[in-house]
């Protein structure tokens, strides 16, 4: 099972997340007013990195503009975080072929806004799905909203692709996805909050708890 903590902004807080355990690390770009956005500038730092696996996360959804950040931060994993079609995916994959793509799928209400989608996306290229939830007022991303386990396995049934997890995860409730931890397709979590103290920042002691927590239970 993989562990992606998302929002580092230092490569010293990239350097105390692969210490405690974690496998990638979220950078934001491209995401307007996010309260750990980069700069191009600050974003190709960081991914720069030999530690773990840098993601860019980003709302982009022009190839046009998508491109060239990837090209030149030297990235190789995108999270497209925002509404991107399907037709995205593709010319992505067209023009920076050796990225890995993974889409996040939004589950509002106990139902996948992109249900319909799951199989276009599969086609043009998406190597891995990211389940999240969309806030009560429609904002996408750190929600620290939690999806029903049981509306997650109806998804994840749903895609031919390894799927991960989001959404107000912490080492606490890790027995509450026993079963979808379980499921062959799952790939692992991705966290935001659930890694962070009281003051909003990353730590460490929180990521390793939510690294062996997770780990046990897969391990049962």
């Amino acid at each position: 099972m993989r562990v992606k903590i998302c929002g580092a902004t230092r490569l010293d807080e990239v350097a105390l997340l692969a210490k405690a355990g974690a496998d990638f690390v979220g950078l934001w770009h491209g995401v307007p007013g996010g309260r750990t956005e980069l700069s191009l500038s600050q974003l190709t730092t960081l991914a720069a990195t030999k530690e773990l696996q840098p993601i860019l996360v980003t709302l982009l959804s022009r190839v046009d503009d998508l491109v060239p950040v990837v090209r030149e931060a030297g990235i190789d994993w995108v999270q497209l975080h925002g509404y991107q079609q399907p037709g995205v995916v593709r010319a992505l994959k067209a023009e920076c072929p050796n990225t890995t793509v993974v889409k996040v799928l939004h589950i509002k209400a106990g139902e996948c806004v992109e249900r319909a989608l799951i199989k276009a996306y599969q086609r043009a290229g998406v190597d891995v799905f990211l389940l999240d939830a969309l806030a009560a007022d429609g904002r996408i991303g750190s929600t620290a909203q939690t999806i029903d386990p049981a509306v997650a396995e109806r998804i994840i049934e749903l895609s031919e692709l390894p799927v991960m997890l989001a959404g107000g995860l912490t080492a606490s409730n890790s027995a509450r996805f026993r079963s979808l931890i379980d499921h062959p397709r799952f790939f692992g979590i991705d966290v935001d909050s659930g890694a962070r103290d009281e003051q909003g920042r990353i730590d460490g002691r929180r990521v390793a708890e939510i690294r062996n927590q997770w780990t046990v239970v897969e391990s049962k």
